[in-house]
């Protein structure tokens, strides 16, 4: 059986979203230098295989063609990775100044002679502006691989050829409620439509834009509108509103640029046009159901399924218009979303609480639950009858209701709040023991007893969800291929676009068949194994492999290990068990592991984690005299709240401990799969390789065997909603084993909330002694590589995961610039070319076999198989994208990634990169199955995952998460931007996949 990847709340495996495009353009005639392969490569202080500072990027409006820096011709054209004549280069040369004063000083110590090039920065030749940079286009298409045919959720568009026009609406009094705001449009189109408006029915995106298919009879024009308040209820008193409506000419959008950007003839995608199109196809779904960005939810489409706690699922559809090869594309998406349950709100509370509270008082945590739960809920009062008036929640009293007394006139007359719902609606408050919901802003708080509301439908939930609400959304969510197709063809079809009205204004027909799209699915690597295995080399088959007859390639040694165990209901002789079970499967899987702890088995209390670590270090240290402790093996509860982190966090910035967690439900079993799967990650932990790519080892990966190169993965993870305050943590791992890259050593650092860029990839400070100090992950992690290889990367290779494509440019423009500026502090004129992909997850785009019944074009979820590769038709008309389903499914419908190559001065082809991204998604060290996303981008994530621990204590401390770099950061000062600083990560933990 092949190893899976486990998925537990201690050593937790996340599948991570990501997206990857990719861009590159015509060769130019290559240099002869190490750069190209052939020569060797040159010690980093010599600099005669690079141009001179002013040379080192073409003008801007050249610098997307740029070619001529990245291998032969013949690399190229190498895409079926035939051996190579030659062996890898490796320079013998001794190293001199100025990258040997760096192999010896510490990451952050000057470089006098890279700092006047450092100084230029952006002088060194990049776009200073979006508008001077063009992603690189694509290549060519990809030839290598077995041809299929695959099904797409995309659903042809065709384009209107009727003019488009935008008009500003400016509505006063000023209405915040994009609801109300189409209600008022709603009700002028229905006076106005057949007069004023000249018959024509616009589209409206809810604030600023009116979207009309041909002009209106007017530049300028008021309206006044009455609108009726909704929310006053029938039988009641009805409020009448007057709104002054004022329709104003803006631009008319131009078809004839889409039309030139889907025929590949204009490299810049006309975004106002396509945003029209899409608020017009939106319009009447937005009428029907309840939107939420992109995606429209109802409780009709599928009956909601209870999620616990007050919460149920709603299932509903994605939908988006996407410029591709095959023309407009409409992608179609199943969706489901956690809702806030339609209860009354005391019926809500019981299920927060999971306890009665009619009967019995609320304790202050009880208090604190429900204000949580509740704050910023919409509820509507019951107790008027038809009115119903909605109110959103802003707090909870801290009295019970029978002791609330409020001023009810000027001469602050109190009169309880029993009292005034008694004389005022006739409604006797059963229950006063319960606090009142308060509703209105701080200075004028109204009291609502909880048995007088009811929670409005439609609210999604935000929140974080418990392990529980997620299990049971996963039931929702989880659908088979074919389940999957057939629910969106039935949604295509009940949208019945044909009849949309608003379809039929603007010309825009949507075609009811998926997409069906030419792939190919590329072969699984050879991996090679240790030679005194059995099996000294294995072919995965459909994307997974075992470790039977196998030995890790680069066993390591684990002479001195101790474990600690956190867990009553583990007791010290199962314990001793479960180690001695754990030791002989690392041994044999190919490492020397000690079968005996150096000092007893210690059990601690999950409270007292900080005290029982340094002791485990403390007793360890007394007896054996100063040696290092190599491996913490720390046995936990199933449910082990923060003793994960807290554990994590202490030993990797404080006692430097590499540590194992396992849970005790895997103690108690003992399976050989789980113990396999753990002396993977311990191997990794502890700085060896469990397999490496057989062309690695035979210098046959084009574009990474010739000269070294550094792979580079990077990712940043946010805060959830409503952590305002918590930091975002960004994440930086690269290759430190060419030409295996398989290895990754990590870096982490915290940035400001909701910052995308990654601000610490490359910096510089001032000193009082040493002067101008340069610094950050990126050269910090070149230098790593040096000292590990004894080689400078020639070729960089940036896989950068989590970006959206409104950000790509920026992205790029920041990103590669810092990039740049690293290399150029390490020594002048240290420029190597630079390939700089992101990779995305987050996208709605899924791939289905031609016919679900072959058995030979699906795997055993029914998924498309491993290595399924799509460049053409779905993907963009112009620049370098494909999607790869790289993993094989097991449960639902396996999402694709999305590559997109933003920059290439390496002269990858289709093949070069897709053949490159596949393979080393074979190389990923926790499992022995390919993953859904490429190993570098996949370690990021799980970095920044693993950094979020470390801010917990400063969060409890003062309310607010500290930020700063993580890897270098000295105490816990506040950086430039006003965050504190990670805790810095020891030295022996930087340099190994601790993240594992």
């Amino acid at each position: 059986m092949p190893i899976r990847q486990m998925k537990e709340s201690s050593e937790q495996h996340l599948v991570i979203k990501t997206h990857m495009q990719s861009s590159i353009n015509q060769p130019q005639k290559h240099h002869k230098t190490a750069q190209n392969g052939k020569g060797p490569p040159q010690p980093l202080q010599e600099s005669s295989n690079t141009k001179p500072p002013n040379q080192t990027s073409p003008p801007a409006k050249n610098r997307g063609r740029r070619r001529g820096r990245g291998g032969r011709k013949s690399d190229q054209g190498d895409v079926c990775m035939r051996p190579s004549s030659r062996p890898c280069t490796v320079v013998h040369k001794p190293v001199v100044n100025p990258i040997g004063d760096l192999l010896s000083t510490t990451s952050n110590g000057p470089i006098e002679t890279g700092k006047n090039v450092c100084e230029m920065g952006m002088g060194l030749g990049f776009p200073t502006s979006s508008k001077s940079l063009s992603f690189a286009r694509r290549p060519g298409y990809g030839q290598v691989g077995s041809k299929c045919i695959v099904k797409a959720n995309h659903f042809l568009a065709e384009l209107p050829d009727k003019d488009l026009n935008q008009y500003d609406v400016t509505i006063t009094p000023e209405v915040t409620s994009r609801s109300l705001n189409r209600a008022i449009m709603a009700e002028l189109v229905r006076l106005y439509k057949e007069s004023d408006l000249g018959t024509r029915l616009p589209a409206y995106d809810g604030r600023k834009s009116l979207y009309t298919a041909g002009k209106l009879p007017f530049a300028w024009k008021e309206f006044a509108i009455k609108l009726v308040d909704a929310e006053d209820g029938i039988g009641g008193p009805r409020r009448e509103r007057e709104y002054k409506v004022v329709i104003k000419f803006v631009a008319r959008a131009n078809l004839f640029h889409l039309g030139q950007f889907l025929a590949g003839k204009r490299a810049d995608a006309p975004q106002e046009a396509l945003q029209i199109l899409d608020i017009v196809l939106r319009e009447l779904s937005t009428k029907r159901y309840c939107p939420v960005g992109r995606s429209f939810f109802s409780p009709d489409i599928r009956a909601p399924q209870r999620l616990g706690d007050g919460l149920e699922s709603w299932c509903g559809f994605y939908q988006s218009i996407r410029p591709t090869q095959m023309g407009l594309s409409l992608n179609i998406d199943m969706a489901s979303a956690a809702f806030i349950e339609p209860l009354p709100v005391i019926e809500f509370v019981a299920q927060l609480l999971g306890k009665d509270v009619l009967s019995r008082p609320l304790s202050d945590s009880d208090r604190v639950k429900i204000k949580k739960g509740l704050r910023g809920v919409k509820v509507e009062v019951t107790h008027r009858g038809s009115v119903r008036r909605k109110y959103r929640v802003s707090g909870l009293t801290s009295q019970p209701t029978r002791e609330l007394v409020f001023p009810v006139d000027d001469i602050s007359t109190m009169k309880s709040v029993v009292e005034y719902f008694q004389e005022m609606y006739g409604f006797t408050i059963q229950h006063t023991h319960l606090p009142c919901l308060q509703v209105g802003n701080q200075k004028k708080a109204n009291y609502l007893p909880m048995e007088a509301c009811k929670i409005v439908e439609g609210q999604r939930y935000t929140k974080r969800l418990n392990e529980r609400q997620i299990t049971a959304l996963l039931k929702v969510t989880c659908q088979r291929p074919r389940d999957r197709e057939n629910d969106i063809l039935q949604t295509v079809q009940h949208n019945a676009y044909d009849q949309d009205p608003y379809a039929k204004e603007f010309g825009i027909k949507i075609s009811e068949k998926l997409a069906s799209v030419e792939a190919r699915i590329l072969p699984a690597p050879w991996l090679k194994y240790h030679e005194t295995g059995k099996e000294k080399d294995c072919l995965p088959q459909v994307g997974q492999w075992n470790m039977m007859n196998k030995k890790m390639i680069n066993g390591m040694t684990v002479s001195r290990w101790a474990c600690i165990n956190f867990s009553r209901s583990v007791q010290e002789s199962v314990a001793r068990g479960f180690c001695n079970e754990l030791a002989q499967m690392c041994q044999v899987s190919g490492m020397e592991f000690n079968s005996e702890p150096v000092i007893p088995i210690y059990s601690a209390r999950p409270e007292h984690v900080e005290k029982a670590l340094k002791h485990v270090y403390h007793a360890y240290t007394n007896k054996t005299k100063g040696k290092e402790l190599e491996l913490l093996l720390a046995i936990l509860p199933d449910n082990n709240g923060s003793l994960y982190g807290d554990l994590k966090r202490i030993c990797e910035t404080d006692l430097g401990l590499i540590s194992q967690c396992c849970l005790s439900k895997h103690v108690f079993k003992i399976s050989k799969q789980y113990l396999a799967n753990v002396s993977l990650k311990i191997n990794v932990k502890m700085g060896g390789r469990n397999t490496v790519l057989l062309d690695a080892i035979s210098c046959r990966i084009p574009l990474v065997s010739d000269i070294p190169t550094i792979i580079f993965g990077a990712d940043v993870t946010h805060p959830e909603n409503g952590e305002d305050s918590s930091p975002s943590i960004a994440a930086v791992v690269a290759s430190q084993d060419w030409p295996e890259v398989t290895k990754y050593a990590g870096l982490v650092c915290a940035q400001a909330h909701r910052q995308e860029l990654i601000q610490d990839l490359y910096k510089t400070w001032q000193d009082p002694v040493r002067g101008t100090v340069s610094g950050g992950m990126i050269r910090d992690l070149l230098i790593s590589f040096r000292k590990a290889t004894g080689q400078k990367p020639l070729r960089i290779i940036f896989y950068r995961d989590g970006v959206s494509e409104g950000q790509f440019y920026q992205v790029l423009l920041y990103e590669l610039d810092a990039i740049r500026k690293a290399c150029a502090s390490l020594e002048p004129n240290y420029q190597p070319p630079v390939t700089f992909i992101v990779v995305q997850k987050r996208h709605h785009t899924r791939l289905f076999a031609n016919n679900h019944r072959d058995r030979t074009s699906t795997d055993r979820s029914g998924n498309i198989l491993p290595g399924t590769v799509v460049d053409s038709k779905i993907c963009h008309p112009t620049e370098f994208d494909f999607y790869l389903c790289s993993h094989a499914g097991i449960q639902g419908t396996s999402r694709p990634a999305h590559y997109h190559v933003l920059w290439d001065e390496n002269n990858f082809t289709a093949d070069g990169i897709q053949s490159l991204t596949n393979n080393l998604c074979y190389t990923y060290a926790r499992c022995t199955r390919s993953v859904s996303v490429v190993p570098p981008a996949y370690y990021a994530h799980l970095a920044a995952f693993r950094a979020r621990f470390y801010t917990e204590p400063a969060m409890q401390e003062n309310g607010s998460a500290g930020s700063g770099a993580g890897h270098g950061a000295k105490g816990t000062r506040t950086g430039e931007s006003g965050v504190r600083p990670l805790p810095a990560l020891k030295e022996n933990v930087k340099r190994v996949m601790f993240y594992c």
